[in-house]
């Protein structure tokens, strides 16, 4: 559909949605950035007050994207845009170092919270006399050792190659999501979490600060497993003395169902999730962004393993579930929710999930896994 100048045989000009595909900003965005001046449209209707825009502002637009990624604020963005590109340049770079300082203060603040929580004391309830612990919220008790009914399932979908990978372990289970030149890295990953996990780095006894260490020096292992430029998604739990810690990084996923309610417990460390978490794109908008793809964080070869670590309490009838991007990227999230929370054993709702991927083109590997804890 041609804008009224593209008609005349001026100016060719594009409508918000194509300028929008071709510079990697939203409407949402292009509204956003028209009322603030940063980047106004070639030409308005004025009957409808449709944009269009010109062919030659895509440059611009495509630098004001590229900008937003790295989280420029708006008002220095206008700035660099009008500069010219030695200006630009230098505008860059100091914008870059003031990066690297703020991260710096914000690590340094972090450790010292770390090391201040690392050294209190623990102020859980103590254990009962029947030797059962009380959960931090809610308060019900969960036997230190908990008895897991485990269901998976890994499928190939529409793939040539099988890159996903699942492991059901004794107290460790995991989904991986490999990408690498050589193939075969999510297997690796979960390969060496299984060896871990027999040769005692789990121990049931750890807890608190300990246990997140040993997970995350589980991890390690798991990355020191791949090659160099080789990487994976990967997403563990771990279960110790009635707690769950959740090791993550990547786009796979980790949930929580609890008296019939779906939470999430992970986030996805994509460039699609920082927009949507920064408000410049809606959850909507993300699960049709083409950019939901691009990982920022993932487990590499030749890297350290930096996953996102938390501490849940479970408590019997809890679901945990993990699912790669397969599933959760092909079924929306009310029918996984639906899926996921509704009844039959772990067995039977691992089947019903890689169903309805099936259905819905299953163009992808996928991997689930489903833990009830009994």
């Amino acid at each position: 559909m041609d804008g009224p100048a593209g008609r005349s045989g001026a100016t060719r000009l594009m409508s918000i949605g194509d300028f929008a595909r071709a510079s990697g900003l939203t409407p949402k965005a292009l509204r956003l950035y028209d009322d603030s001046g940063l980047l106004e449209p070639a030409e308005v209707d004025p009957h409808t007050g449709y944009r269009w825009y010109a062919e030659q502002q895509l440059a611009r637009a495509r630098l004001v994207a590229r900008l937003r990624l790295v989280g420029m604020p708006l008002a220095r963005i206008r700035v660099v845009a009008g500069l010219g590109p030695a200006a630009a340049v230098a505008e860059l770079v100091s914008y870059g170092r003031q990066l690297s300082a703020d991260t710096a203060s914000a690590r340094a603040l972090l450790a010292s919270l770390v090391d201040e929580l690392g050294h209190a004391p623990d102020e859980e309830t103590p254990m009962s006399t029947d030797d059962r612990r009380t959960t931090p919220d809610h308060g019900s008790p969960v036997l230190p050792g908990p008895t897991l009914r485990c269901a998976a399932r890994l499928e190939q979908g529409g793939r040539a190659t099988q890159e996903d990978a699942v492991l059901v372990g004794t107290r460790l289970v995991a989904v991986a999501d490999g990408v690498g030149s050589a193939g075969g890295s999510g297997e690796r990953a979960v390969a060496a979490l299984a060896a871990a996990e027999r040769d005692g780095l789990l121990d049931d006894r750890l807890d608190g600060a300990a246990a997140l260490g040993a997970v995350e020096a589980v991890l390690a292992r798991a990355a020191a497993a791949l090659a160099p430029g080789d990487a994976t998604t990967l997403t563990a739990l771990a279960l110790h003395a009635g707690q769950l810690v959740v090791a993550h990084v990547g786009d796979s996923r980790a949930h929580l169902v609890r008296e019939g309610r779906l939470t999430r417990l992970t986030r996805d460390h994509t460039v699609v999730q920082t927009l949507v978490d920064e408000g410049r794109l809606t959850t909507e908008e993300a699960r049709s962004d083409e950019r939901r793809v691009q990982l920022n964080r993932a487990l590499e070869g030749g890297r350290p393993a930096e996953p996102d670590l938390a501490v849940h309490a479970v408590r019997p009838g809890d679901r945990l579930v993990l699912t790669t991007d397969g599933v959760h990227g092909r079924v929306g999230p009310a029918v996984l929710a639906d899926l996921l929370a509704g009844g039959g054993d772990p067995q039977e709702v691992a089947d019903a999930v890689v169903a309805a991927v099936e259905a819905a083109g299953a163009d992808d590997n996928l991997a689930v896994v489903v833990v009830d804890v009994a």
